[in-house]
């Protein structure tokens, strides 16, 4: 596990920063070229294996020697032959480009990272479907363009973000599993140094590292970028949605909802008397950065010819940080969802005051018959 950087409490939370920090991407380029020996079915596959632990190698000069060839797998390449030795050399990165080994990789670490992020977003899901039944008849007063409406209840409100946190989580699922592709096309993405087997190495490729197998090599396509990092966005605006509402509903003037109580969380370091919600308030500010690195990855699908110039190597930071950011969302909103403490007797008060003003049509009885829809829904 990485040592925490200074706002990785906030921005970071959850198993996903381990999966897309420097040494998981180094160790994705390394298994990407011990796979393909394999699929090669090179006799020194496994001593080209047993040097592919990113243990053994220096990032930072890995990175320092990337400077000059424009990525950091020529220089990886050429210490991964040195530790395999002269015999085995020959077989390490075999026909492959550094495109091919970066893409794959990119996808391998996507693939990983979507583990757990699906893991926190579903159990958000289902902490909100935990709420929307057991408050399925709770009235709360509805508010629309921030100003008290008409009566809802709390489950209503609940079963709203699960249904955004399920389509998003099924998104993310349909991605992971039909768009994430290995990489291989060599040079010019026309498989020719793979002879009238390229076709076939890339299927074999593809299933040594659990990816898609692509129709065309898609060095210049980037249609698969871009579906991952919508999908990732999607995701955090669907965790920063309840976020929002969670917020706004502790506000001391409101007071229908707080996190649940624990030593030092919450604090303030200037007002002693504050409880911020501050799982709420993290994945708000991971929601909100999401955006900015959306738009910079759909920005790079626009290459040149069979290789761009500057696109595919600036998708490397902004893809690995999206992921960061919607694990992190995904993380904290699980932990705001499930300590949520709900007063309902706060609720039944508000909602009382506005009635002294307005008169109000009953509305508990139709939101509760959908919350019991949408949950049904879910189930089926």
């Amino acid at each position: 596990m990485p040592d925490p950087g200074l706002f990785d409490g906030v921005l970071a939370r959850g198993p996903v920063r381990a999966e897309v920090d420097d040494r998981a991407w180094l160790q994705a380029m390394l298994d990407v070229e011990a796979a393909l020996a394999r699929a090669q079915g090179s006799p020194h596959a496994a001593a080209i294996a047993g040097a592919c632990q990113s243990e053994l190698y220096d990032i930072a000069r890995v990175g320092a020697e990337a400077a000059l060839s424009a990525n950091p797998v020529v220089a990886l390449v050429g210490a991964l032959r040195e530790r395999v030795g002269a015999e085995a050399a020959g077989d390490v990165h075999r026909g492959a480009t550094s495109q091919d080994i970066l893409d794959s990789a990119a996808m391998l670490m996507a693939n990983r990272a979507l583990g757990p992020l699906l893991d926190d977003l579903r159990c958000a899901a289902d902490a909100a479907a935990t709420l929307a039944e057991r408050h399925r008849a709770t009235p709360m007063t509805g508010r629309t363009l921030l100003q008290q409406a008409v009566p809802t209840t709390f489950g209503l409100k609940a079963a709203g973000w699960m249904t955004a946190l399920d389509a998003a989580a099924a998104r993310l699922d349909a991605v992971r599993r039909e768009r994430l592709a290995v990489q291989l096309g060599g040079g010019a993405g026309t498989l020719a140094a793979f002879g009238d087997g390229g076709p076939e190495l890339v299927a074999a490729l593809a299933r040594e590292l659990g990816l898609a197998e692509p129709v065309l090599p898609w060095h210049t396509d980037r249609t698969r970028i871009a579906e991952l990092a919508s999908a990732l966005g999607e995701a955090c605006g669907a965790a920063g949605k309840p976020a929002a509402d969670l917020v706004l509903l502790a506000q001391n003037e409101v007071g229908e909802v707080r996190e649940a109580d624990q030593p030092g969380r919450g604090g303030s370091s200037a007002m002693p008397h504050k409880r911020n919600p501050v799982a709420a308030i993290s994945v708000l500010a991971c929601a909100r950065d999401a955006p900015g690195l959306v738009a910079t990855l759909l920005a790079c699908m626009v290459g040149e010819h069979e290789r761009a110039a500057g696109a595919w190597q600036a998708e490397w930071r902004p893809l690995a940080e999206l992921l960061r950011l919607t694990g992190s969302a995904a993380a904290w909103l699980r932990d705001g969802l499930e300590r949520v403490e709900v007063d309902a007797e706060r609720m039944a008060q508000n909602l009382k005051d506005l009635e002294r003003s307005y008169p109000l049509a009953e509305a508990v009885p139709p939101a509760a018959a959908l919350v019991d829809r949408a949950l049904r829904a879910r189930r089926a």
